[in-house]
């Protein structure tokens, strides 16, 4: 009996992971070995920073948040410890768009929560 070969499923295999490593550069998206390198670390990485990216959001906020409060004469923590007072409960993401689409509206709250921390 002949001896059968694993040549299709390697073949295959191959050719799923030098797939994922279209549009990579050089010898990254040609050699296997590289691509199978290259490909591991972009999702290594890929993972890692859909992490970050929540953080960095966060971070982004917080600062327009900040800077708007302090137009106000207000800091940041005063401004949030006042909203928890006054029972607003508002996400920063949606903080920041107020601060940033409507100044008034903006104002309405921070003269809310100095109110409640009164």
């Amino acid at each position: 009996m002949s001896r059968a070969t694993n040549a299709p499923a390697s073949r295959e295999r191959r050719r799923r992971r030098l797939e994922l490593a279209k549009g990579f550069r050089g010898s990254r998206s040609k050699l296997f070995r590289q691509a199978t390198e290259a490909v591991n670390r972009a999702q290594r990485l890929a993972t890692e920073h859909r992490k970050l990216r929540k953080r960095e959001f966060r971070r982004l906020w917080i600062a327009r948040i900040n800077a708007a409060v302090r137009n106000e004469g207000m800091t940041y923590s005063r401004f949030m410890e006042g909203l928890t007072k006054a029972g607003i409960a508002v996400n920063r993401k949606m903080l920041s768009e107020i601060a940033i689409a409507d100044a008034e509206g903006f104002k309405g709250l921070i003269e809310k929560a100095r109110a409640a921390l009164v």
